[in-house]
């Protein structure tokens, strides 16, 4: 499964994670800034006075690979 890791500093100069699941992951990098950028001018995200999406930072693609070790049984 591949997650969408947005990174924006806030507005006291802290560093705030945003994880999307199942986004797209042929995302170009212009798309991916503009997006970013479109979401921080909303200032939709603002908890106790802190915009939590002030500035964007970075963006990545993580990916994580389950591997099972006991299982449960079928029902």
């Amino acid at each position: 499964m591949k997650t969408l890791d947005l990174r924006f500093k806030t507005s006291t100069n802290k560093v705030h994670h945003l994880k999307l699941h199942y986004a797209n992951d042929n995302l170009s990098k212009d798309v991916v800034s503009k997006a970013m950028a479109d979401l921080a001018a909303t200032k939709l995200f603002v908890k106790d006075g802190e915009n939590l999406v002030a500035e964007p930072l970075a963006a990545k693609y993580v990916e994580t690979i389950e591997t099972p070790i006991v299982t449960a049984p079928k029902a």
